[in-house]
């Protein structure tokens, strides 16, 4: 709605605040370890978040209830994401893995292996068809949404990837690393 904002803490909440006066609207709660990764889904109805408990949760951003939990990761999801059809959850763990999780049924839609540490920041490109991973091993992974194949691994940090994006025409993708 272009008027809240979303954090997630290692208190373990949600909370959702007025941009335009900075109170707090809503706090979430459920998570049992930190949360560390929130994103909103594009027709803003749904808060994602990722926590050390190994979990996604999906919330309702009107009601504030909890949705879906999201389980499968074997540690702490560090980064979430959601596509630009709102169909697909991304998360990227201290497990090495991207996760790909349907929005709807909760259902672990895929997992990309390839990372050798943490992923610590995911993306996905304007036009939903690729993946962007960035990750303690010091690469930038691009991923094919549809089948799950490594389409290309961007190295040239000296230390971990902490941040990925991709830029609104999908051409080019930056990442910020500790480098």
């Amino acid at each position: 709605d272009g008027e809240t904002i979303v954090s997630g803490s290692w208190d373990k909440t949600v909370r959702l605040w007025n941009r335009s006066t900075g109170a707090l609207v809503k706090t979430l709660e459920g998570h049992t370890g930190f949360v560390t990764a929130v994103a909103v889904s594009p027709d803003g109805e749904t808060i994602v978040s990722g926590s050390w408990d190994e979990t996604v949760r999906l919330w309702n951003r009107s009601t504030g209830a909890l949705v879906k939990s999201l389980e499968g990761n074997t540690d702490g999801v560090t980064a979430v994401a959601v596509s630009p059809d709102g169909e697909t959850i991304v998360s990227g763990s201290e497990d090495k893995t991207v996760r790909l999780w349907n929005r709807s049924t909760g259902a672990l839609v895929k997992t990309l292996e390839g990372h050798t540490d943490t992923v610590r920041a995911v993306a996905v490109s304007p036009d939903g068809e690729t993946i962007v991973s960035g990750s303690e091993d010091t690469t930038v992974r691009l991923w094919k949404r549809s089948t799950g194949a490594l389409v290309k691994t961007l190295e040239g940090h000296t230390s971990g990837v902490r941040a990925v994006a991709v830029s609104p025409d999908g051409e080019t993708i930056v990442s910020g690393s500790w480098d």
